[in-house]
């Protein structure tokens, strides 16, 4: 008996969605005299990160914002980007600052974030964002960790009283996706490099959640017939191209995966976007 292919999580038309309204709301804003505008501040010569910031300039440009690279040397100093993060902070012609990763060696992002304030931190890196986030709190959240829930909502997934694992525990996309779950009134379990028998652990998992930056982690072994799988994996492959945390045998036992690129990415960009304009008008109001 031959399975049934996994349906396709395409996350395009939701991200389409999203910077459709953001281009009306930045138009809003800019012909009120605030045109919403973006600082990424990079200090890496990654070449696919560099790709992935290009990206954001060109879709924050094509919505209506504006977008500035801040280009730092990749050998600088933590005190020089917490300077820069600082700096655009309190340049109150920016709405929305992130800080991309990865860093130089002996930056830890966690400590460079906190000097970004809270109502610029429009990627939720900021660990007070983070500490508001799990009290329920309003906060940016990272955007990946939202675009999985935008995801799986564009779809019709339900999650009150599903049972999700999320895979990995990066303050990215893991601890923040878990709190946005459980408020969503999902049973959450949080696993990672350490568990103990994760095949057994995601195989009780009505949806799993692949954020572990591992290439081909989770496979057909790891799921219980017809499961959905969120692939939040951005791999770099030799060949330049993108490979996600999930082997292409689950989709041989999935009922629905999303792809790596054109699931979780697009949207994650366009909730940057969103997020940018959301302060923006805050800011606008005061």
């Amino acid at each position: 008996m031959t399975a049934t292919p996994s349906v396709a999580l395409d996350g395009r038309p939701r991200a389409a969605e999203i910077r459709a309204e953001v281009a009306l709301a930045a138009a809003e804003s800019a012909a009120g005299g605030n045109r919403p505008r973006l600082a990424v501040v990079v200090a890496t010569e990654d070449e696919s990160t560099a790709w992935y910031v290009r990206s954001i300039a060109r879709a924050a440009e094509k919505a209506g914002l504006a977008c500035d690279l801040v280009t730092l040397p990749a050998d600088s100093q933590p005190a020089l980007i917490r300077e820069e993060l600082e700096r655009l902070s309190a340049d109150r012609s920016v709405h929305g600052v992130i800080l991309q990763t990865p860093l130089p060696k002996g930056a830890v992002a966690a400590e460079l974030a906190a000097a970004l304030d809270p109502a610029k931190d429009v990627d939720g890196a900021n660990p007070l964002s983070l500490g508001r986030l799990a009290a329920g709190l309003p906060a940016f959240a990272p955007a990946t960790a939202e675009a999985v829930v935008q995801l799986l909502d564009f779809h019709d997934v339900p999650l009150s009283g599903r049972t999700v694992t999320v895979v990995g525990r990066s303050t990215v996309v893991g601890k923040p996706l878990a709190h946005l779950l459980l408020d969503r009134d999902a049973t959450v379990t949080v696993a990672h490099s350490r568990t103990a028998d994760l095949p057994a652990v995601t195989r009780q998992a009505d949806i799993v959640v692949a954020a572990a930056g591992r290439i081909g982690l989770i496979t057909a072994e790891h799921l219980r017939q017809g499961a959905v799988v969120v692939d939040v994996g951005t791999n770099p492959t030799p060949e330049g191209g993108l490979a996600g945390d999930v082997d292409a045998s689950a989709a041989t036992v999935a009922g629905a995966v999303s792809p790596v690129p054109g699931g979780v990415g697009p949207i994650t960009t366009a909730l940057l976007l969103r997020h940018t304009v959301l302060a923006a008008r805050r800011a606008a109001e005061g």
